[in-house]
This record gives structure tokens, sequence and C-alpha cells, in this order.
């Protein structure tokens, strides 16, 4: 089976980035992302990972990928 990337806005991804440059956080504390992204003023990172925790879970063991535009797809949200 092949693991593919967690597809994510690319604002989303440059709030992650910015939290891990940090170095603020253990990037596995969800909470604790989302507290610092949103000090950080990365707003849409805070809300994405607060909404899509499974999905922003399985990115971090498999990866991200950039998705064009905020409409990308949420695995939490697939009928």
């Amino acid at each position: 089976m092949e693991r593919t990337k967690v597809r994510a806005p690319v604002d989303v991804l440059e709030g992650l980035e910015a939290v891990r440059l940090s170095g603020k956080t253990n990037m596995l504390d969800a909470p604790r992302v989302i507290e610092l992204a949103f000090e950080m003023e990365h707003y849409a990172t805070a809300l994405w990972v607060q909404e899509n925790r499974k999905q922003y879970a399985e990115g971090i063991f498999r990866g991200f990928e950039a998705a064009e535009g905020s409409d990308a797809e949420c695995a939490d949200k697939r009928e």
C-alpha cells in the first residue's frame, strides 16, 4: 500500500513550518501546535489543525503536500 502525503492548503503548510522552526513544541502535540500557530498569527493553520486532527496526525507521519487554494479535501470530512 502506497503511503500518500496529506494535502493541505499552502498557507496552512507555511504556518506549520513556522511552528516547527520555532522549536517551541513537539509537532505531535496538536493542542500546543494550535496555540503557537495562533500566537504567531497563522490563524488558518490553527483552525485547520483544530478542524482536521486526524488528517494532521496522518500528515505528521506520512508527510504533507501543498494543495492549491483553501478547498483541499479533508480526510475527516469524506463521506
